[in-house]
């Protein structure tokens, strides 16, 4: 073969190669095709892959639960009305003048409230708010069959905000519950109910779980009253207070009770009665007509960065010991001590207040639990506790505190930044103080709070309303006198935490004082 024409060949086979390697190559970055028509917007839409489209299928979804969750639930509703008749007892004219002068009788006062409720069992019981029907003198409840019937009230606990009324009625739709403790936050949750009366009686709204274990201190709180919120945005008004919050399985997880707002109406904030605790109150109120609890006999608080660096925490979480709340406190008997952290009941970790109130309320009165506790420098104790019966109101005398201005030979403390005053004989025979000197046998007066120093917002003076405080212990040492608060002091550095043993005024108190656990960083 010539040369020329093998030279030719070579050269046809290596074209023929580099186009192989070239069409391989196109096809890996996926290259428009040529040729041909172009493709139809129909065919060139089907060509796109499933996972960028529209996602369109799940809302659709999440909205047919929604409705499904609403057809269910809102035959088990109910719209409470509650009506209180206020009878004057005073006369303004004499017996049987008051049909000649009809214009001074004095015509009873009617006030009328709305709510709402959900039915718990077929033979109608239902759960509701004790402030929906606290002090009615008739209560109606309406169904959503329309139906009318009058309620008695079963039982009310005010320390929860439950009530459970009931109709006389069989066969009715009830609600299933589900468990609030295992409620997460991002959930979703739909409020039923009758916002703003019957004209918009059984109304549902949409949002999610917001937050867990909440505390409202603008409410009125009783004594041993329960604080453990789920917080909701779903929209809550006045008159949804008693109906349900339901998760996405249809099952109620709370009691819309409370919103949070400056106009009374719906700003974001509504909080519901975990189902959990609702639920214990009511088995009580059904079986008994009130609930009967258990204490340990200690006022509390959650713990703060300063508890735990005192005991060695390493996560901020616990409730500790501020005082006990009588003589014969069963904490008190056991060895549990103010400034105490307590970790774990019977075992099990205690986080916060609340749920330390409900571990403890609702355990019967003469039980024992195991309290382990954290002290000063990390000292560990398991201590047995004997629970009491929780006093009821009828057994307590609330008594009025005032305020007592006093002088200003007060010696100024910077490492608290604080001044403060030690009660004199003379305080013993006053009734404002009397109470703390034959309680603790002296104290020193918080007389100013720097607002630089590390007890400002803390302790309060005596030019405030609520105030004075009186420390009556700093890190275990009494302080009846200022030489004993100085040598208290005088072994605290900078940064160390110091624990101040502090009585302040209180009119839940029966003695007008309530003893709580301050803890402040040293500066």
């Amino acid at each position: 073969m010539p040369v020329r024409t093998r030279d030719w060949l070579k050269f046809g086979g290596l074209v023929a190669i580099a186009f192989v390697v070239g069409l391989a190559f196109a096809s890996t970055l996926n290259l428009p095709k040529t040729g041909g028509a172009a493709e139809s917007p129909v065919a060139a839409q089907s060509a796109v892959p499933a996972n960028q489209m529209p996602q369109v299928k799940p809302a659709a979804e999440l909205g047919d639960a929604f409705v499904s969750i609403a057809e269910h639930v809102k035959p088990a509703v109910v719209f409470i009305k509650s009506q209180h008749v206020e009878r004057s007892d005073a006369q303004r004219l004499p017996p049987g003048f008051e049909d000649f002068f009809p214009q001074f009788r004095r015509r009873p006062q009617v006030e009328q409230g709305s709510g709402s409720g959900f039915i718990v069992s077929p033979d109608g019981y239902i759960l509701t708010n004790n402030h929906v029907v606290a002090g009615a003198d008739r209560v109606t409840v309406k169904l959503y069959d329309k139906r009318e019937f009058t309620a008695k009230v079963a039982g009310t606990d005010p320390n929860t905000d439950v009530a459970v009324i009931k109709i006389d009625a069989h066969g009715l739709p009830t609600v299933a519950f589900g468990n609030s403790d295992s409620t997460r936050v991002g959930e979703w949750a739909l409020a039923i109910g009758n916002p703003l009366g019957e004209a918009f009686a059984f109304t549902v709204t949409a949002g999610i779980v917001s937050a867990k274990g909440r505390l409202l201190g603008g409410l009125p709180q009783p004594r041993y009253g329960i604080q453990d919120f789920i917080q909701t945005d779903a929209a809550i008004n006045p008159g949804n207070s008693g109906g349900p919050l339901v998760n996405i399985r249809g099952q109620v997880i709370g009691i819309n009770s409370a919103i949070a707002s400056e106009t009374g109406f719906y700003a974001g904030y509504g909080f519901a009665i975990p189902i959990n605790l609702a639920r214990t109150v009511m088995d009580q109120l059904v079986k008994t007509g009130h609930v009967e609890r258990a204490v340990m006999g200690i006022a509390i608080r959650d713990v703060t960065q300063e508890d735990a660096d005192a005991v060695g925490l390493k996560q901020i979480a616990g409730v500790v010991v501020n005082s006990y709340t009588n003589d014969d406190s069963p904490a008190k008997a056991a060895g549990v001590q103010p400034g105490d952290v307590i970790v774990a009941l019977d075992g099990q970790p205690v986080e916060n207040v609340p749920q330390l109130q409900q571990k403890v309320g609702f355990k019967r009165p003469g039980e024992t639990v195991d309290v382990t506790v954290l002290r000063q420098g990390g000292d560990k104790k398991t201590l047995t506790v004997r629970l009491a019966r929780a006093p009821s109101d009828s057994d307590t005398e609330v008594a009025a505190a005032g305020t007592k201005s006093k002088g200003d030979a007060s010696t100024k403390e910077k490492t608290l930044g604080i001044s403060v005053e030690p009660l004199t004989q003379d305080d013993a025979q006053d009734p404002q103080y009397r109470r703390v000197m034959q309680q603790a046998g002296g104290g020193l007066v918080v007389t100013e709070v720097s607002p630089e120093g590390p007890a400002y917002g803390r302790l309060l003076p005596t030019d405030d309303p609520s105030g004075p405080d009186v420390i009556v212990s700093v890190n275990g040492q009494p302080t009846r006198t200022r030489a004993q608060f100085r040598d208290a002091l005088r072994k605290v550095k900078p940064g160390d935490v110091v624990t101040l043993q502090v009585l302040s005024r209180s009119g839940d108190s029966p003695n007008g004082w309530v003893g709580r656990v301050v803890r402040l960083r040293a500066r």
